[in-house]
């Protein structure tokens, strides 16, 4: 039996991929789209909701995003809100948590009353609070464990009625299960189908999965996360980029301590979330603290291999040394990768995570946390081998030739729907197929932020 062509195949089903098969699927006049998932569930790695911090980022408290950034941001988070409230999925998928940033001293606290002067006009929702407001609203944040309140300046910037969490695994279920439920498109989904060899021959797409299934398609996205730039390598794509893949931890509490989601400020030198602490929804909202950030040599946590697959995507070579003795001649960066080895050490590990925590809660103690084992992914950092830097943000590579690789998508989960109409937008043109641009707006874009 011939094997079937379909139009556009996506490799992973992450919420990245989830999210471009259930908009090619609504708002394309395509006839026969799949998906491969190497796992045999949808969303098991950095999408389940164990493995990111659930949070929505729409631009309001992330300190190291431009006001250009979170225009766009705040576009594709709106679009997640959208989409949930279309389909009855508050209090299921999507949550509301009060939330904000903090800063403490005296530099951090001019630094986040600027920004929140700055960026009330695109988001007028926004609220400033000084010490006594966050006495009443988030008190953990004010008093040590013996019920003395803290010395330092410290200002909140946030909002307290904003869709801020998601459970992006049950988000891309939701994807799946209603791109299945649209009859005029054939929608396949293949699960245990690790795809292991891509080919192009003559204008068709070959694909070879681990356990020896092929398939055939006129157009690939790989949302592999960071088996994605793997995948290019192999096909001889991105070569100058290499990637250094970073694994997150988290510790949690046995008891709800936060009202809401707390953000410090970001160091502006590290492509890495600073410090926060979060009421965690598969937890009961017993509040989680982190991520840490560990240089881990695979590109999958909590799976056995992968590490082979590091280093064919890493590319050492003295470009990829220079960029490494860069980033540990800066201070500030060796010293956050050394203390965050730390973090994973027994015992040790704890007692040093607890000394940075307490800048957010000074009452807490070593038995109020403990490590949280199986919590954490990895993503991986693409470093620039021409440019000799780690890149900051997104990476993908549109390859022109019918096959797109899109790797470290910022900010994550968040920005699935909005990543997903710019490939639905490429794959549309370069099949000669049409995008329902008015009835994509209509469903999941805000008139406020479309522009």
């Amino acid at each position: 039996m011939e094997t079937e062509i379909y139009e556009v195949l996506i490799v992973g089903g992450g919420v990245s991929g989830a999210a471009l098969f259930y908009e090619l699927s609504y708002y394309t006049d395509l006839s026969k789209i799949a998906l491969l998932e190497k796992y045999s569930e949808i969303a098991m790695l950095n999408s389940n909701a164990t493995a990111n911090s659930q949070t929505i980022h729409c631009g309001d408290i992330e300190t190291n995003y431009t006001l250009d950034k979170a225009k766009h941001v705040q576009r594709t988070a709106k679009m997640i809100e959208k989409y949930c409230l279309q389909h009855g999925y508050e209090n299921k998928i999507m949550f509301k948590h009060q939330k904000m940033a903090i800063g403490i001293g005296y530099d951090e606290c001019r630094f986040m009353t600027k920004r929140y002067e700055e960026f009330k006009v695109l988001y007028p929702y926004l609220e400033l609070y000084n010490k006594e407001d966050l006495e009443k609203i988030e008190p953990a944040l004010i008093f040590d464990e013996k019920g003395r309140g803290r010395n330092e300046e410290i200002v909140g910037v946030g909002a307290k009625d904003q869709y801020t969490t998601a459970n992006f695994k049950a988000l891309s279920d939701s994807f799946i299960e209603n791109a299945k439920l649209n009859k005029e498109i054939q929608a396949d989904v293949f699960f245990d189908a690790q795809v292991s060899k891509i080919e192009k021959k003559d204008g068709i797409f070959h694909l070879e999965t681990k356990d020896g299934r092929h398939f055939q398609a006129k157009m690939v996205i790989a949302n592999a996360g960071a088996h994605s730039l793997f995948l290019a390598h192999q096909m001889g794509y991105g070569l100058d980029y290499g990637q250094l893949p970073m694994a997150g931890s988290f510790y949690k509490a046995h008891k709800r301590i936060l009202v809401g989601k707390v953000y410090m400020v970001q160091n502006p030198k590290l492509p890495f979330a600073a410090l926060h602490g979060d009421p965690d929804i598969t937890l009961d909202d017993h509040t989680r603290f982190g991520p840490t950030a560990l240089v881990l040599p695979k590109l999958e946590r909590f799976r056995k291999g992968t590490y082979l697959d590091f280093f064919k995507t890493l590319r050492l070579d003295m470009n990829i040394v220079r960029i490494f003795v860069n980033l540990l001649k800066d201070k500030d960066i060796r010293n956050y990768i050394l203390r965050n080895f730390l973090f994973e050490v027994p015992y040790l590990g704890k007692r040093a995570f607890l000394k940075d925590a307490r800048k957010i809660i000074p009452s807490l103690q070593a038995e109020d946390i403990e490590y949280a084992k199986g919590f954490g992914g990895v993503r991986g950092q693409i470093l620039d081998k021409t440019n000799q830097k780690l890149m900051l943000g997104e990476a993908s590579i549109d390859t022109g030739e019918g096959i797109i690789f899109n790797m470290t998508p910022s900010p994550g989960a968040t920005s699935c729907l909005g990543n997903a109409q710019r490939d639905v937008e490429k794959i549309c043109a370069y099949l000669g197929k049409t995008f329902d641009a008015a009835r994509f707006d209509q469903d999941l874009v805000e008139e406020d932020t479309h522009a």
